[in-house]
C-alpha cells in the first residue's frame, strides 16, 4: 500500500514569538549607537564671550555690544552660532578666574573668547599674577573641551618699560603654550580715537565695537571651520 502524500508537521520554535520584538529592540539600540557616534551638530555652535567691560558693552546698548555684533557678523557670514554674553565690567584676570566655573555652568560651550587683562594693567597689577590667572583660565577651558581664542592687550608706558615688556609678553607666550589663536591688540585703531569712544574716552561706542568685531571675526571663523562647522548655503 502506498501511503498518501503528507507534509512534515511544522514545529514552531519558542523563539519565533519573540523574534519581532527582539529585532525591534536591536534596531533601536543600533540607532542609539549611531546617534552617539555621529558628529554633534545639533543646534548652533555656542560661543562664550568672556571678558570685562569691553565685552560687557559699558555705556552702549546691549544690541551694540561685542557679543551681539559678533553674532550678527557670524550669522551674516553663514555660520549657525549663539554668542553668550560673559562680560563683567571691572573684571581683572583674578576676578575672571574666580567666576569661570560658575560662568561655564551655563554651557556647554564650544568656543570661548578670552578678553581680560586691561584692568590688571590699568591698576598696575603684577604681570606675573595676570599671566598665572590667564594660564589657568585657558587650562580650565581646554580641560572642559572648550576651544579658547585669546585677545591680546598691551600696556601703556605709564608703568615703565620693564612692566610693559613683562605684560605685553603674556599673550603671545600663553597663546603659544596652549596653541590657541591670538587676536592682536583689539583696541588698535580704537583707543585714542574720539569718534569710536563713548563720552568717558575709554570704552568703545557702537562703531568702535564694530571695528573690534571686524578684527576678531576672522579668528573666530577660522576656529569654526577647524572644528567642522559649515556655512549655510545663504547668509542669515
Amino acid at each position: 500500500m502506498i501511503d498518501a502524500p503528507h507534509s512534515t508537521p511544522l514545529v514552531q520554535s519558542p523563539y519565533g514569538a519573540f523574534r519581532r520584538p527582539l529585532q525591534a529592540a536591536a534596531l533601536a539600540v543600533l540607532a542609539l549607537f549611531a546617534l552617539a557616534l555621529a558628529p554633534a551638530q545639533a543646534g548652533p555652535v555656542r560661543i562664550l564671550a568672556f571678558g570685562d567691560s569691553l565685552t560687557a558693552g559699558a555705556g552702549i546698548a546691549a544690541q551694540d555690544s561685542l557679543p551681539a555684533q559678533l553674532k550678527r557678523r557670524l550669522s551674516a557670514d553663514g555660520f549657525d552660532v549663539e554668542v553668550v554674553q560673559g562680560g563683567v565690567s571691572g573684571d581683572t584676570t583674578t576676578t575672571g578666574l574666580a567666576r569661570l566655573e560658575y560662568t561655564l555652568g551655563a554651557g556647554p560651550f564650544d568656543i570661548a573668547i578670552v578678553e581680560l587683562g586691561a584692568n590688571d594693567m590699568l591698576n598696575g597689577r603684577d604681570p606675573k599674577t595676570a599671566r598665572a590667572n590667564l594660564d589657568q583660565i585657558l587650562t580650565v577651558l581646554q580641560q572642559k573641551g572648550v576651544r579658547p581664542i585669546l585677545t591680546a592687550m598691551v600696556s601703556s608706558a605709564n608703568h615703565g618699560q620693564t612692566y610693559k615688556r613683562d605684560f605685553d609678553s603674556i599673550y603671545p607666550d600663553l597663546a603659544a603654550k596652549h596653541q590657541a589663536p591670538l587676536v592682536p591688540f583689539i583696541l588698535e585703531g580704537v583707543w585714542g580715537s574720539p569718534a569710536l569712544l563713548i563720552a568717558d574716552g575709554i570704552h568703545p561706542n557702537a562703531d568702535g565695537v564694530a571695528k573690534i568685531v571686524k578684527k576678531l571675526a576672522p579668528y573666530v571663523e577660522k576656529t569654526l571651520v577647524s572644528m567642522g562647522a559649515s556655512k549655510s548655503s545663504r547668509a542669515q
